[in-house]
């Protein structure tokens, strides 16, 4: 009969329009949550039967709901003081373990650092990436990430760079008479001075003073290095030592900087008069510390920095430019994320240091991952096996750090979806109620 078909059209026109409504109310709920997906319902009509054989008259039994499908649209990006805190601007999903090994997957960049290190998302799972290993990034073996021993070890100085401008108008001082084992060379043996800090293999600093004294030849002048040497193993203020200089030739002499008539240098060595052309303008010279670090510390010196020399012109003695590559040892201070994944450690020594590179997985069909809750997906059959690797790589998106995806729920669009759900509901309950107005009319035509 079919009064009694449209009442079950009714009933489930209320029940996928009430469906439709849990669905749109789990998306209003979901509105803050970070990475959370949106979803919609997809429905589709029943046909039960076409009427006296006819392919031309069917009559529908009402509608059913085919699935519940995940938008994964891109959501807007909000920056967040969290320096751990990052999205995914693109495709993929970060990759978060289980302790006990479960494989889950998210959009929810939001991170923090757990008591043993590693770094967790908000429910306590471990994200997953490639691991820096002696400097080298080990890809293809994704490891839960922890910066609890990370830290930065000493590298003791190799070479120093010095670019000074020496005062053509100085007069030679009194003659260079330092003695090993002296305080230092008295004030009236050089006209400009100042001071390096070097590393040892141990990563000790030491303060090497350099002395710049002119000659009386026109446009030379030396340049005296000078360190503490105590071998007793403690600091001994009346210890110091002029430096070894190795130019081909053993001994202890200075090194000699001869300028042109223009202040520019032309000449630099360790005898005098300097035969070797500017271009070979760094010396070797050996240091004896007297810490338990490695014994003769060999570090080669440069009167210039990146193609610009040391100069004698009119103007005051001064330091230009000077460096060493050497660094103590030291603890992590920070970390940060880069637009690639990396995370790098800044350490207290001054270094940075990369620890490890977060990774992405892309899936084939994302709508067929099975929500897991807690903004996590795990794989299905649906969805495909992930594709994991590092971001900005072979379709994954960049990472934004310090930037948090939000829920990608249009408020508005959710309201006028929600209208046309409760319109569609209170419809269907209105065609039930009126089929039980007919059946009542027959019930009534039989009495």
């Amino acid at each position: 009969m079919s009064i009694l078909t449209s009442l079950f059209t009714g009933v489930s026109g209320l029940i996928v329009n009430g469906t439709a409504l849990s669905v749109i109310g789990d998306n209003i709920a979901n509105s803050n949550t970070v990475g959370f997906k949106g979803g919609r319902s997809i429905f589709g009509d029943v046909l039960s039967q076409a009427l006296a054989g006819s392919s031309t008259t069917q009559i529908g039994r009402g509608a059913n709901l085919l699935r519940t499908q995940v938008m994964f649209t891109q959501g807007n990006f909000e920056t967040s003081a969290n320096p751990l805190d990052m999205a995914v601007d693109g495709e993929g999903f970060f990759v978060v373990k289980e302790t006990s090994g479960g494989t889950f997957y998210t959009r929810s960049g939001q991170s923090g650092i757990d008591n043993n290190g590693y770094i967790i998302s908000p429910t306590g799972l471990r994200y997953q990436g490639f691991i820096y290993s002696n400097g080298v990034l080990q890809i293809g073996n994704p490891q839960d990430i922890n910066v609890s021993s990370v830290s930065s070890s000493p590298s003791a100085t190799a070479t120093i760079s010095l670019q000074a401008n020496l005062d053509s108008r100085e007069s030679a001082p009194a003659a260079w008479a330092f003695v090993a084992g002296a305080t230092g060379p008295s004030s009236d043996q050089y006209n400009f001075n100042t001071t390096m800090t070097v590393y040892d293999s141990q990563g000790n600093d030491h303060a090497v003073g350099v002395y710049f004294r002119k000659t009386a030849t026109t446009n030379l002048w030396e340049a005296h290095f000078v360190y503490n040497d105590n071998q007793s193993g403690a600091a001994d203020p009346t210890r110091y030592v002029e430096v070894d200089f190795d130019l081909g030739t053993a001994g202890t002499q200075p090194l000699y900087l001869e300028f042109g008539s223009d202040g520019t240098l032309s000449k630099v060595d360790n005898v005098n008069p300097p035969v070797t052309g500017v271009v070979a303008n760094t010396g070797t010279f050996d240091f004896s510390w007297w810490t338990a670090a490695a014994a003769d510390q060999s570090i080669d010196i440069s009167m210039g920095y990146s193609g610009q020399n040391s100069t004698q012109f009119g103007s005051p003695s001064s330091m230009v430019f000077q460096s060493q590559d050497g660094w103590t040892s030291g603890a992590l201070r920070a970390l940060t994320i880069g637009g690639d994944g990396t995370i790098a450690g800044v350490f207290t020594n001054g270094q940075v240091k990369n620890i490890a590179q977060i990774i992405l997985a892309k899936f084939t069909s994302p709508q067929g991952l099975t929500k897991m809750g807690k903004s996590l997906y795990a794989e299905s059959h649906d969805s495909g096996q992930p594709v994991i690797g590092a971001p900005n790589n072979s379709g994954r998106g960049g990472i934004l750090p310090n930037t948090v995806e939000l829920s990608n729920v249009d408020i508005a669009e959710e309201f006028v979806r929600m209208i046309a759900a409760q319109r569609g509901f209170q419809a269907n309950a209105r065609v039930i109620t009126t089929s039980d107005s007919m059946l009542s009319e027959v019930t009534n035509i039989m009495r």
